[in-house]
């Protein structure tokens, strides 16, 4: 199978070298002007890597092409336009979007793509920056089986947990779950740290004994170490976990489901980007509560 790639970010990058240490021959593209190319140059060792412009000529080239990209808009234009995925893609092309976009949005992509001959599947991961390098992203996927059994050894490529979740959008509207769930941990690990201080405990001894027990969570394990160790570079920036929790609340407001905690952990992360660290790290979320403890 010829597969494409258009996206080459934090999570892009690792996930197609993945593929490439898979054996499979890439296409690649991107929107940042020389990224591609870049890339190919610094892969060629790992297998066949090729750099285009466009992600109709990554359509072009391509059995099965992977999009992972930033918001709905992104999405949007990568598969529509003269210079798009639908305006080259062969009938029966299998197209997997693995970003975090609006399951609206991919149900009427979807939908277009039906109508082309293509097969759309919205296949959003959770596992961050490490699991994209390792190869053991969970992958949330929505959309035709036939299509996922064929794309099913490129995705065990970049993925350890692939789950079927029904019909095109279901992916999208699982990962927003899974967001909600990460940012009210996050909140948790805040508070307690920010306790645990306030209390003169000792934070690494405290992270010890709390990842031993019913307290544990990966928020904690991970990212409250990295807050213990003042550690902010992003792994997974606090402008995208905004992005993605204005998903989940336009999702919530439209099926009248109030999300209290979810809607607190918005608010508080934009007091991070009000400090200018929208690119920090999620863990910055700390120095918020830090703040408010006056610490």
């Amino acid at each position: 199978m010829q597969v494409g790639f258009i996206g080459l970010g934090i999570m892009g990058a690792p996930m197609a070298r993945n593929l490439l240490r898979a054996g499979f021959a890439l296409t690649v593209a991107t929107r940042t002007p020389g990224k591609a190319e870049k890339f190919a140059a610094d892969n060629a060792a790992l297998g066949a890597v090729t750099a285009v412009q466009t992600a109709a000529e990554v359509a072009a080239a391509s059995d099965i092409i992977i999009t992972i990209v930033t918001d709905s808009p992104d999405v949007v234009a990568v598969a529509q336009g003269a210079h798009g995925i639908f305006a080259a893609a062969k009938p029966g092309t299998i197209i997997i979007d693995m970003s975090t976009i609006s399951p609206q949005v991919t149900r009427e992509l979807a939908a277009e793509a039906h109508g082309k001959g293509l097969f759309w599947l919205d296949a959003p991961v959770s596992g961050g920056e490490k699991g994209a390098i390792e190869g053991t992203l969970t992958i949330m996927l929505g959309g035709d089986e036939i299509a996922l059994e064929r794309a099913r050894p490129v995705l065990e490529a970049m993925g350890k947990r692939i789950t079927h979740l029904g019909p095109a959008g279901n992916g999208q509207a699982t990962k927003l779950c899974n967001q909600i769930m990460v940012a009210v941990n996050l909140l948790a690990v805040c508070e307690t740290l920010t306790f645990a201080q306030k209390a003169g405990l000792d934070l690494n001894t405290v992270h010890q004994a709390l990842t031993g027990g019913a307290a544990n969570s990966w928020a904690l394990e991970v990212l409250g170490k990295k807050m213990i160790d003042r550690d902010f570079k992003p792994a997974f920036m606090v402008k995208l976990q905004q992005k993605d929790l204005r998903l989940v609340l336009e999702a919530a407001g439209a099926s009248h489901t109030p999300l209290p905690s979810a809607s607190l952990a918005h608010q508080l992360f934009a007091a991070v980007e009000a400090e200018g660290r929208g690119e920090d790290g999620t863990q910055s979320l700390l120095r918020i509560f830090e703040r408010l403890a006056g610490l």
